[in-house]
């Protein structure tokens, strides 16, 4: 561990670049409609541009950690920033939506060198004790980017077109690498092997799967081409998948995920958790900026203006819940975030009709704000705590993906769902028709596509649930004193070949 005297300064540098980093996981769900009239295209293609960003995004996160771990978090994080920044200007550039797809992906590596640096650093330049307001700041910020992304996102497509939500990176990029190259502290590098067959397996497993969930409507669930089907790919992902665990087991030399960390009970837990929500708050923004816009007419800044009471709430309220959780089970906090979840997004799919008051909008969204300020924080430090400094890299990597890997189902299994539903309730032919619409859609596809939205809005609502059941077994949090004690011990005791993972019990 190498606690620096002032800290704060590193963290405010890296919390730049990582706010920009995630609102691009959710700013295009408000300029999807833009984009599908821009580019000419329909409402499956544009869904791509968030899920190849969110799936280049989650597979390298491993190796991303680890190579921080090796050439310093500084060095990956700048090396990643640099990528980012340039692929958004590719992004605001492109003329069609493949050109847009592809560039997005570029993006998302560049956004998987920077994230896990940023949770590694905070492990090891602030003490056990004076973690929570710190993770309290990086809560805050990974769920006010992810609420605030459509509201930016409005501003910049309606004020200036759909490519200014890329091209604004640029200059936050620069700043961002310039603060993060003052502050940002040198850390000690330690050396790593690099597990390529595990980069492989996973990175072919969750591509198959994706793609398969994805694109299963586009095909009917049947055959892609030749012998190969939707059902035969998603099956070879989960097998690729399963391989890639049963490798990690296996490995003997330094595995990509050292499933010892999972002996941890709070880990594991924090994980399954983290994993829902990245799945939920993905996957819920589609359907309802598709109805905004499609079914109310509303423009993208009217729209994104529908999540300020959920900004406002869960900006003001993070940071009380980032001390609160300092001398509160986590648990108590985190199961009532997830309960208020989901109670908030069914509201709104009770009320997405054509003729519903816009104005009873607002109130599942500012119980949305106040759901997501009691799930960041309670998760991000619960999933922490107890981790060694030796494998912080290791942590905030597999803590990461585990979040994005629910952000690329989220994005596939919502698709698969608009799709879906779109189908069973728009007239024969017409949900077809709505690629390249422009502005709301004629009266009479309204109720039937709003139907179909509101439906979609019940798939995040239980899967949320299932974070917040997880939630309910975390462990009692121990003292920082126990938690010392135990390192001390772990230090003293002869060497055993096997890597020492504080109170894996617990």
């Amino acid at each position: 561990m190498e606690i620096v005297a002032k800290p704060w300064p590193a963290l405010w540098a890296l919390v730049l670049g990582f706010f920009m980093i995630l609102v691009d996981s959710t700013i295009v769900s408000v300029a999807n409609p833009k984009i599908m009239e821009g580019l000419h295209t329909d409402i499956n293609s544009v869904i791509w541009v968030t899920s190849a960003y969110l799936l280049a995004y989650a597979v390298p996160l491993l190796v991303a950690g680890r190579l921080g771990d090796k050439y310093g978090p500084k060095n990956l994080y700048l090396i990643g920033l640099s990528v980012f920044t340039l692929a958004s200007l590719w992004c605001g550039f492109s003329g069609d939506i493949g050109t847009l797809i592809i560039a997005r992906v570029v993006q998302g590596l560049g956004a998987a060198l920077m994230t896990p640096q940023t949770m590694a650093v905070i492990t090891r330049i602030f003490a056990p004790d004076k973690r929570g307001p710190a993770m309290g700041l990086w809560g805050a910020t990974a769920g006010v980017a992810m609420l605030v992304g459509p509201i930016l996102g409005g501003v910049l497509v309606d004020g200036l077109g759909w490519e200014w939500i890329f091209f604004v990176n640029v200059p936050v990029g620069i700043v961002a690498f310039v603060m993060a190259w003052r502050l940002v502290p040198t850390l000690k590098t330690h050396d790593h092997k690099f597990d390529l067959l595990g980069v492989l397996l996973s990175s072919a497993g969750l591509f198959m799967l994706v793609f398969g969930i994805q694109e299963g409507g586009t095909y009917n669930w049947g055959t892609i081409a030749g012998p190969l089907s939707v059902w035969s790919l998603i099956i070879a992902g989960i097998v690729f998948l399963m391989a890639f665990v049963v490798w990690q087991a296996l490995n003997k030399g330094e595995p990509l995920v050292p499933l010892h960390l999972f002996k941890v009970r709070n880990f594991s837990l924090a994980n399954a958790s983290i994993t829902t929500m990245g799945f939920t708050v993905t996957a819920m923004s589609l359907p309802l900026f598709f109805y905004y816009q499609l079914v109310r007419g509303m423009s993208p800044t009217q729209s994104a203006l529908m999540m300020v009471p959920m900004a406002l709430f869960a900006g003001v309220l993070a940071p009380f819940v980032g001390k609160l959780i300092d001398v509160v089970n986590p648990r108590y906090v985190a199961c009532l975030g997830f309960v208020l979840m989901s109670a908030s997004l069914l509201w709104a799919s009770s009320l997405m009709n054509p003729d519903t008051p816009i104005w009873m909008f607002l109130l599942p969204s500012g119980l949305l704000g106040i759901a997501s300020s009691g799930i960041w924080a309670p998760l991000s430090t619960t999933a922490t705590r107890n981790l060694g400094p030796h494998e912080a890299g290791a942590g905030a990597g597999v803590y990461n993906t585990t979040r994005q890997i629910g952000s690329v189902l989220g994005s596939a299994a919502i698709a698969a769902l608009i799709t879906a539903r779109l189908a069973a309730e728009m007239p024969a032919g017409a949900s077809s028709g709505t690629g390249g619409v422009e502005g709301q859609l004629p009266e009479f596809l309204r109720a039937g596509f709003a139907t179909a939205m509101g439906q979609s809005m019940i798939l995040p609502a239980v899967v949320v649930l299932l974070g917040g059941f997880a939630a309910a077994f975390f462990a009692k949090p121990r003292s920082v004193d126990a938690i010392y004690a135990e390192f001390d011990q772990a230090k003293r005791q002869p060497e055993t070949g096997k890597p020492a993972s504080v109170n894996q019990q617990h």
